[in-house]
């Protein structure tokens, strides 16, 4: 599975995956919502994580040039909309406080704490979409995966371990039948 460690964005995109069998979204309740996000959340909730994470999924699909068959219906502006709504869904502002006499940042915020949590996420997606390392934001082109990633290292190609298995194995398959590989190590 993927790792932890994306980022949240990230993450929230892939709330969506696939196995063998079929497409499977851990975001169909308020209490997939709450165990993904770890605060309380309503259907309102859920219903604005949902056009958030549909975003950037459009957002990732247009910077990788996302190709597979979930990516195809994709609407920028309304994804550029939808984020930015997000962002500001949950104003923020820093204030000083003292704790042993020294001096600390700390960000207040307005609205609950799903707002923030979602108001955070955009914000972390603006910077990941246009930051330095935005080149690094793939799409896994494992056969059947729906899942982006951050390449964090120089040699890796897929979301996960067992993505890259599975090309592998595959490779093999049709190494051993005489067949010619697709242009990412599948057909």
């Amino acid at each position: 599975m993927l790792t932890p460690d994306e980022p949240r964005p990230v993450l929230l995109m892939n709330t969506i995956w696939a196995n063998r069998s079929r497409l499977h979204d851990d975001l169909t309740t308020v209490g997939g919502l709450r165990e993904f996000l770890g605060v309380p959340a309503d259907e309102a909730d859920l219903d604005a994580f949902l056009a958030l994470r549909q975003a950037l999924r459009d957002l990732a699909a247009v910077l990788t040039g996302d190709t597979r068959e979930i990516a195809r219906d994709r609407d920028l502006d309304r994804a550029v909309a939808e984020v930015n709504r997000a962002a500001r869904s949950a104003r923020q502002w820093p204030q000083l406080t003292v704790r042993d006499g020294e001096l600390l940042r700390h960000n207040e915020s307005e609205g609950s704490l799903a707002d923030r949590e979602r108001a955070a996420i955009a914000a972390e997606a603006v910077e990941l979409f246009t930051g330095e390392n935005r080149v690094l934001l793939r799409a896994c082109h494992a056969p059947g995966c729906v899942l982006y990633f951050v390449k964090d290292h120089p040699r890796r190609e897929w979301c996960s371990p067992s993505c890259g298995n599975r090309v592998r194995a595959a490779r093999h398959y049709r190494r051993n039948r005489g067949e010619s590989p697709g242009p990412n190590g599948f057909s």
